[in-house]
């Protein structure tokens, strides 16, 4: 075989020429570009800045690659004016070049590449950018990626990505690790609405363990927003991670696991959800009562409710949970503003939901839920909703047995002032919601009470052990001489108080009204008619 060299002398002489003016050219443009970098970086820096609002954007270094008509941008820094530590954005490096091979097609498009970007979102630093009444996306971004390079994006990608989320002051913040995006053929020609030619995929680490992934396309020209299809897919994602966000709503999480998958549409004239499978193992969590922070919690519920009256039936809006199980949870209602404060849950709690739709064509959804009041009193409750039209439209079928009422000691000496050595109470219940109008009855059915025990109350005052005593006698004459047994039964008939509220709030009303408030009633009662 030939060396080059050897080739080069056999070749016409004019070939060696234009080879020699080739490389000569070659060498040429990569001087020229080692000085144009510095005045380049100097140029796109200026240009990113001046379409940005309330950002700065400062760049380390630019490598530009004449041969490939390429450019690398190192150390990329974005900062908020307004907050400007730490850094909104850092990347290693954003490299952007020419698509040949749409080049060939007569498309002048270009490449981009993110790597190593990390992404850092304060909840209170992006409050303060509200103020000035410029939303996010108003900001520029779009162009300044654009001033970088001056053709139009075509396929981008993202290479180990890192977003950081802060809620607020020193809450431990939320985390989205070895984010890899990739999307193509961005540029194409307008589509229909429903079509989404660009393929999307995207893959992520959330919260140390969890797994994202979505497989779809998108449509990057709808408007007035992109249009994304896809399959997503969650594991392993903690939900106690969430503490900083559902503190918000006076909701604490210590522990559980997220798993689902499903598909999600998002487009400008239509949104749909469609869960194959929602999963939460294992999970501990606490609705914290106190009076100060009940208006905020309040006024946070009304608009979920409003939100959820609104989309119901909505054409535009889809939401359909084919299945969603929660698996050995523990939920609980805590009362601070009371002497003592309490705390009333459910433990081993196992909850079905199965075909539940915002869409009344859709049918009736059922769920199911066992579990244990107060850690003994065996739960079951059956409940069968459907979109609402006319207002809410369910039925509910619930029985809690053989509670050890000593559990509920703290809750009476909050409300009935006294506290129990034995007994146990049951409570059932069969509730009908529909055209505005609710119907029903709630039975609490008290076993074995035994309101004053010696030795547990040795140490009260006398007064107090009088009024216990003489309400134990007075629930000794009320009692079922056979089976020794006390119960009430509570009517419920007549109009919702908001016929325009939304299901779930109407079940929240239904479970504080008519189970909880009916027990320490009926307790009462039973006691002697107190209160």
């Amino acid at each position: 075989m030939r060396r080059p060299r050897e080739w080069l002398r056999g070749a016409p002489r004019w070939y060696r020429w234009v080879a020699g003016v080739a490389v000569a050219f070659a060498v040429l443009l990569v001087i020229a570009a080692f000085f144009l970098d510095e005045p380049l970086r100097r140029i796109v820096e200026r240009q990113m800045n001046e379409r940005l609002d309330g950002y700065t954007v400062t760049i380390a270094r630019l490598d530009f690659h004449p041969i490939g008509f390429a450019i690398d941008l190192r150390d990329v820094v974005v900062v908020q004016n307004a907050n400007p530590d730490p850094p909104v954005i850092r990347m290693e490096r954003l490299s952007a070049s020419t698509q040949w091979s749409a080049v060939i097609r007569g498309r002048l498009v270009a490449d981009f590449e993110l790597v190593r970007p990390t992404l850092y979102i304060n909840r209170e630093h992006l409050e303060t950018e509200q103020k000035d009444e410029v939303a996010v996306t108003d900001r520029g971004w779009q162009d300044a990626l654009q001033a970088a390079y001056p053709l139009k994006i075509n396929n981008f990608t993202i290479k180990d990505g890192d977003v950081t989320y802060v809620e607020a002051g020193r809450t431990e913040p939320l985390r989205l690790s070895n984010l890899q995006v990739r999307t193509q053929d961005i540029r194409n020609v307008r589509s229909e609405p429903g079509d989404y030619p660009s393929p999307l995929r995207v893959q992520a680490t959330i919260f140390d363990r969890g797994r994202l992934t979505i497989a779809g396309h998108a449509d990057f020209l709808a408007e007035p927003h992109l249009g994304v299809k896809g399959h997503v897919e969650l594991a392993d994602v903690g939900l106690d991670y969430f503490r900083p966000v559902l503190q918000r709503a006076n909701v604490t999480v210590t522990r559980g696991t997220l798993h689902g998958r499903g598909l999600v549409e998002y487009a400008p004239q239509f949104k749909k959800v469609d869960l194959e499978e929602l999963r939460v193992d294992g999970l501990q969590a606490e609705y914290l009562y106190h009076k100060p922070k009940a208006a905020v919690a309040k006024e946070a519920v009304k608009t979920t409710a409003q939100a959820a009256h609104d989309v119901s039936n909505d054409p535009g809006m889809v939401l359909h949970a084919r299945e969603v199980k929660l698996t050995d949870a523990t939920v609980a209602f805590v009362n601070k503003d009371t002497a003592p404060s309490y705390r009333v849950f459910i433990a081993n709690t196992n909850l079905t939901v199965e075909n539940f739709s915002n869409q009344k064509e859709e049918g009736y959804g059922h769920a199911r839920l066992t579990g244990r009041f107060m850690g003994s009193g065996q739960t079951l409750i059956d409940l069968v909703m459907r979109a609402e039209n006319n207002g809410p439209d369910l039925s509910l079928n619930a029985k809690i047995e053989n509670t050890d009422v000593r559990g509920m000691n703290d809750i009476l000496r909050a409300h009935a002032k006294i506290d129990v050595a034995s007994g146990v109470l049951s409570v059932f219940s069969e509730i009908n919601v529909k055209n505005g109008r609710v119907q029903g009855y709630v039975k609490p059915l008290f076993k074995d009470l035994d309101v004053y025990d010696k030795e547990q109350d040795e140490e009260k005052k006398l007064g107090a052990k009088l009024k216990e005593k003489a309400a134990d006698v007075v629930a000794k004459i009320f009692k079922n001489r056979k089976r020794d047994e006390v119960a009430t039964l509570g009517k419920l008939e007549g109009p919702l108080q908001n016929p325009k509220a939304s299901t779930w709030e109407v079940l929240v009303n239904l479970v504080r009204n008519a189970f909880f408030q009916a027990i320490v009633p009926g307790f009462e009662r039973q006691l002697g008619g107190r209160g």
